[in-house]
């Protein structure tokens, strides 16, 4: 007699309810917090430009997060980590606090320790049994339960005492949102648990969402204050507004408390431009074909061409936005400039350190071998100052090319110069070119920290009679006002007049930069 045994079917359990442990069965992912870095002295705060990747993108090291801007320049963050940008916690527009986070980027480790980050975001694929299947039998695991957004979330045992108290605090509606929405709720006093679910995905709230709830409150504030119809339709325009500096006019308004603490000499002069004007039809007459702006005629080729024994390569091209049609005065400024800072290193030179009054050790300078001009460049969203490098080394031609660039960057919305155009080191002479905005002939140049050692504001030229020209009788002369201020602490006023006399003869024999080039 055989005995018949009844063969069951196993029962299929979940695959996550048997073990969690994410060592044994994939590497462990974690969110790391990317935090803001000082990116210059004196910075603490910076606005998100533009960001170069999208969440749940995946980035190695070094590669370009963001691009930010300070009062100085502009900087590329690039990622500490290899994984995969989860959140992006400043968004674009926003300002970013040095030391504080700007993004999660989820990461792997291979160790099931978590020092340093936070247990990465339920709503990616944490491990790979995060898509296991659900069942009712999961209370039997006491492991966890499920949301209606389909996250899981670990649950107490029920003979835990504890867990009658988390079940109590728990709310009501589940409340999704990024660490930075919930900041911009707190700040602006709004509680997210009126607004869930919210616009976006799975009902996650937005920022726009805490937006349209203020916007709404506020309306229905002003609806309970109507004026009374009696009133005149005058007084709603005669209203005080107030507008909040942006955050460009606002890094002026600190760089301009911070001027204070800068002792400056100032003086104001003319230059006489009257040869260098004579010198112009003919300098504008020989503008090379890659700067012009407008195509020149069509010439015959020549029967004998230089190129005939060896083709020379060509000039690297100009951009259409860097060209122009003629010169002005300000090239030929900034060139004879440069020269007399060749000659006078201390206007080479920008403060290397510079330590407290009780500490033991004492300012230095670095003197570049080459001459750094800034200019102070109005444009939509503020003051900016640029920088063209080795001016001493450019033609009058590159020079005008490169003030072309500057202008038209300056005026793009939002402002389009980058690092290239505001390095950290800047100019150690900025020029302000205030003639070429209103009749004016000298004023008052403020020289701020991180301007360098000296600023000069070049006034508009005029025809004037000079007494002191001629035979006695005077002469009818071009000049230019020009205004100056030093930073005293290293720098004499004598000093200051002396290379203003040396930049004074480069302008007004201009002949010299012919001898000079030979």
């Amino acid at each position: 007699m055989s005995l018949l045994r009844t063969i069951r079917s196993p029962v299929l359990l979940p695959a996550a309810r048997f073990h969690s442990c994410p060592s044994l069965w994939a590497v462990r992912r974690t969110l790391k917090e990317f935090k803001l870095a000082d990116i210059g002295e004196g910075i603490t705060e910076c606005e998100v430009i533009k960001w170069n990747i999208k969440p749940v993108a995946s980035v190695q090291v070094f590669d370009p997060l963001c691009e930010v801007q300070s009062d100085k320049a502009s900087v590329e963050i690039t990622s500490p980590f290899d994984g995969t940008l989860k959140e992006i916690l400043v968004q674009e527009g926003d300002i970013a606090k040095v030391g504080a986070g700007i993004c999660l980027i989820e990461v792997e480790e291979d160790s099931p320790s978590n020092a340093d980050g936070v247990p990465a975001d339920d709503s990616g694929p944490s491990s790979p049994l995060s898509g296991a299947p659900q069942s009712s039998e999961a209370s039997l695991f006491g492991g966890s339960t499920e949301n209606q957004t389909g996250v899981l979330r670990s649950r107490r045992h029920p003979l835990d005492p504890r867990a009658q108290d988390v079940e109590a605090a728990a709310p009501s509606v589940d409340v999704l949102a990024t660490p930075s929405v919930r900041h911009f709720a707190r700040q602006a006093g709004v509680d997210l648990t009126l607004l869930a679910p919210g616009s976006g995905k799975n009902g996650r709230i937005e920022k726009r969402d805490i937006e349209v709830f203020l916007a709404m409150s506020s309306d229905t504030a002003a609806k309970s204050e109507v004026p009374s119809s009696s009133q005149s339709k005058d007084d709603a325009v005669n209203v005080e507004i107030v507008v909040e500096l942006g955050r460009t006019r606002y890094g002026m308004w600190k760089a301009m408390t911070k001027s204070l603490e800068i002792p400056q000499f100032g003086f104001s002069t003319t230059l006489d431009l009257t040869a260098l004007h004579e010198l112009m039809p003919v300098i504008n007459a020989h503008i090379p074909t890659r700067f012009l702006s407008t195509t020149p005629a069509p010439v015959n080729v020549a029967v004998i061409s230089p190129s005939a024994f060896y083709e020379l390569p060509e000039p690297a091209p100009v951009p259409p936005f860097a060209r122009f049609s003629r010169l002005t005065f300000l090239p030929f400024l900034l060139k004879t400039l440069s020269r007399a800072m060749a000659e006078w290193p201390l206007f080479r030179s920008s403060i290397t350190s510079q330590p407290s009054m009780s500490s033991n050790e004492k300012p230095a300078l670095t003197i570049r071998p080459h001459s750094d001009v800034s200019i102070a460049l109005s444009t939509p969203t503020g003051l900016y100052t640029p920088t063209i490098e080795r001016v001493d080394s450019l033609s009058v031609y590159n020079i005008a090319s490169q003030l072309k660039h500057l202008s038209y960057l300056g005026r793009q919305v939002p402002c389009g110069l980058g690092v290239a155009e505001m390095p950290k080191k800047g100019g150690t002479i900025t020029v302000s070119n205030i003639g070429g905005v209103g009749d004016v002939d000298v004023s008052s140049p403020i020289l701020v920290p991180g301007g360098g050692v000296a600023i000069v504001a070049v006034g508009r030229a005029k025809w004037v009679w000079d007494m002191n020209s001629g035979d006695g009788t005077g002469q009818r002369r071009l000049k230019a006002g020009v205004s100056w201020s030093a930073d005293h602490r290293v720098i004499e006023g004598a000093e200051l007049v002396a290379f203003v006399e040396v930049w004074r003869k480069w302008v007004e024999t201009p002949q010299r930069l012919i001898a000079d080039a030979v």
